[in-house]
């Protein structure tokens, strides 16, 4: 019986010891009512763990998960004396979980004593402010996509600068997927599905979807696993669903598929991607329904007027540099625009991947998206196409720091897992998250409430995005896309700072198309750029 989990063993212990400590001190045997008093006292704190709907912690380890609570609480001093500091990033520092969680419950953010940063070490960054700050009426910033006045669409969105990063239902739990969708209706911004499609839960809240289409083509997948136009329109035109993605890659295992066993393929999942329950669901590598750059653009323009005009883009991580000037070169070559690219940094993301693949294949966001920035500047075409980035994006300073180096807008997977109150286990691939957020146990599950972590997912955005309109006010400026990159300053030796835009290789306007230049470029694009074309992946020999 799953009540008589190992997890729950303290509860039913002390609930069996007390009846029979308190029968053995009536008969005036045993160690006494001492024996009482504590059973019975452990007794109402675990029957009281699993009552309670603010923490799936307590819920899912009664008794128990008060220890991880005391030994946090006294983990300051024992990390200063004999471990390690709170800024240490594994993957994420205790002050990087500590202020999603702050924000999400509507506590205090604030810090005292100065900052914790060694700012002169090699790669500090700041922002530099203004004697003369701005005035911030409303920090609801947008950003508008698919409406550029040369390819009017149909149905433009309206984009929040601060949304929900790619996580599947599968992936996550279905109450992680319900509270998340629920944050982003209440907070007016979009929610993106991951490859895994549109569940029921996805559904339920009503809130705005981007609906990420990966090479599996779960939700609009034929029976062979090829793509389905007729799936393909019942989804996308859904008022529901507001911009369409096509994966190309992600930062956590870029250039790799996946199996989904078909252990978990379960009805609910099966109903989702379109899938035969219990059977092993598979990810390939790369997409079916095309083979080169020109190709890939005709598909996103079919999946644009099949959408009803939906703004569509695609998603991917930066490998080979000539294979994105290819797809650039395409733009080019076809007149075929995406309205978006999102660029997922190589740092890894809520996927599970080989260590190899998290630490050591795909460029980093920041690279990465300098590249994709450059490129469209470059080619004359950055201010037909928006730009979104994620990668470890959790702070207003991150927000910041990654609209100025080039995006629109910020995609964050890992911090709203921590607004659900992820406590960052690393056992999502597992199906034994301790907090009910990334497993398909249903009773683990039932510890994250959604009516609560509900508003903790808006909060956070909420008093995230607010920080970035105090910090951008600060700065002098009304908006974050007014944030370029003469605004970032970088460390870069204990004695010398510099500007990001006197450190990084930033293109002029269409100097991308003029040939007689190209000895001039920057390496990666002097060297690469000729090579690309917009017929193949493939370089030129």
């Amino acid at each position: 019986m799953r009540l008589f989990a190992p997890r729950y063993l303290p509860l039913i212990v002390s609930a069996v010891v007390l009846p029979l400590s308190a029968f053995q001190a009536w008969q005036g045997e045993g160690p006494g009512w001492w024996l009482v008093a504590v059973s019975l006292g452990l007794t109402v704190v675990g029957f009281t763990d699993l009552l309670q709907k603010k923490q799936a912690l307590r819920r899912n380890y009664p008794i128990l998960a008060h220890f991880r609570y005391f030994f946090e609480s006294i983990r300051p001093e024992i990390r200063q004396y004999f471990l390690e500091n709170d800024m240490e990033a594994a993957p994420f520092s205790r002050n990087q979980r500590s202020i999603v969680y702050q924000r999400a419950k509507r506590q205090t953010d604030k810090r005292p004593f100065g900052t914790q940063l060694d700012v002169y070490s090699d790669g500090y960054e700041w922002i530099n402010h203004s004697i003369a700050p701005a005035m911030i009426a409303d920090p609801n910033f947008r950003i508008e996509v698919g409406n550029h006045p040369d390819c009017p669409r149909a149905q433009p969105y309206s984009a929040s600068v601060f949304n929900i990063s790619a996580m599947s239902f599968g992936s996550l739990s279905a109450n992680a997927i319900l509270a998340l969708n629920g944050g982003a209706r209440i907070g007016g911004f979009m929610h993106d599905t991951g490859e895994g499609s549109i569940s029921r839960y996805h559904r339920e809240h009503g809130g705005d979807l981007v609906w990420e289409i990966g090479s599996g083509y779960f939700g609009c997948r034929t029976d062979e696993g090829g793509f389905s136009e007729a799936k393909f329109v019942a989804n996308a035109t859904l008022p529901q669903v507001k911009m369409i993605e096509l994966k190309l890659s992600q930062g956590a295992k870029p250039g790799q598929g996946g199996i989904l066993p078909g252990a978990k393929v379960s009805i609910e999942i099966a109903a989702a991607r379109g899938v035969p329950v219990g059977l092993d669901c598979l990810s390939p590598s790369k997409h079916s329904a095309f083979s080169t750059p020109i190709e890939m653009l005709h598909f996103i323009e079919r999946l644009r007027n099949l959408s009803g005009g939906k703004p569509t883009g695609f998603k991917l991580a930066i490998g080979h540099p000539w294979e994105f000037f290819a797809i650039v070169k395409a733009m080019l070559a076809t007149g075929i625009v995406p309205d978006f690219i999102t660029v997922d940094g190589g740092e890894g993301g809520t996927g599970a991947a080989p260590v190899e693949f998290s630490d050591h294949v795909g460029a980093p966001l920041q690279e990465a998206l300098l590249l994709v920035h450059n490129t469209l500047v470059g080619a004359n075409l950055r201010d037909k196409i928006r730009i979104a980035a994620s990668g470890k994006i959790i702070t207003a300073f991150d927000i910041a720091r990654t609209i100025a180096l080039g995006a629109d807008w910020c995609n964050s997977a890992r911090g709203f897992m921590f607004a659900l109150g992820c406590v960052q286990s690393q056992s999502c691939h597992t199906d034994r998250c301790p907090t009910g957020v990334a497993t398909q146990d249903e009773l683990r599950q039932q510890a994250l409430v959604v009516p609560d972590k509900t508003e903790r997912v808006a909060y956070f955005h909420k008093n995230t995005v607010q920080a970035l309109a105090e910090l951008i006010a600060a700065a002098g400026l009304t908006h974050p896309s007014q944030l370029k990159p003469h605004h970032l300053v970088r460390r870069v030796s204990p004695n010398q700072v510099k500007l990001a835009s006197a450190l990084l290789p930033y293109l002029e306007p269409g100097e991308l198309l003029d040939s007689s230049q190209h000895h001039k470029l920057p390496p990666v694009f002097g060297l690469y750029w000729p090579i690309a074309q917009a017929e193949s992946f493939q370089q030129l020999t």
